[in-house]
């Protein structure tokens, strides 16, 4: 028997740029509840994206490169018979957009030497021209993917 589906909570949208994505971003960038430090990194990250790429919407650029780190594929361990295979799967929307998140924020915090809304900016305009580490690493995922196809027919 199938358990239930969770009911998710709606998320409001974020009153600056009325985006729902912003807001899962600014919690996902939030450390130990402080979300007033968080809407600020973001905010900040937003305007810095502004002054340098000279558009009036930060948030498209933002969207943008959420979807383009976003993976279609990914493995997942399968047990069959006493050996473990990769299995290559299709990733769901919201996992999409959970993923490329996490690998943004991920990127931007590996970098060092700056504060760390410039380097959330840094990484959200790379990801946007399809560069950059998050897109690094959808890369390797997706060659994964790729690479055990065979597997495939192993998928649940």
């Amino acid at each position: 028997m199938r358990r239930k589906i969770k009911k998710r909570k709606e998320i409001i949208k974020d009153s600056i740029h009325g985006s729902v994505k912003v807001t899962k971003f600014i919690n996902y960038i939030m450390r130990d509840g402080k979300k007033n430090t968080a809407r600020k990194v973001v905010y900040m990250a937003l305007d810095e994206i502004k002054k340098r790429e000279k558009k009036d919407a930060p948030a498209v650029l933002f969207e943008t490169a959420l979807d383009n780190v976003g993976p279609t594929m990914e493995v997942r361990s399968r047990r069959v018979g006493g050996a473990n295979y990769q299995v290559p799967r299709e990733v769901r929307q919201e996992r999409q957009l959970s993923l490329a998140m996490r690998w943004i924020i991920s990127a931007a915090e590996t970098k060092k030497g700056s504060p760390m809304y410039k380097r959330l900016a840094d990484e959200l305009i790379l990801a946007s021209k399809n560069e950059g580490d998050a897109i690094k690493k959808r890369e390797n995922v997706h060659k994964m993917a790729e690479a055990n196809k065979a597997f495939a027919h192993f998928a649940w």
